[in-house]
């Protein structure tokens, strides 16, 4: 019951196909988990700076 060289390759190359498939999926979801983190940053910061604003024109007003 052998199989043609041809069928192996295309098996190989399905695995390797879903291989590289999840670690893109999984680079990606990194990448991006990381640019929500800093934009959510950039918003605290923001926040904190407003605040900041705030308790000064309440101290001076």
């Amino acid at each position: 019951m052998s199989l043609p060289f041809w069928v192996y390759i295309v098996i190989l190359g399905i695995f390797s196909s879903a291989f590289m498939a999840i670690k893109t999926a999984k680079e990606d979801q990194q990448v991006e988990t990381e640019w929500i983190e800093k934009e959510g940053q950039v918003f605290m910061d923001r926040m904190e700076e407003e605040k900041e604003r705030r308790r000064q024109l309440n101290e001076t007003g």
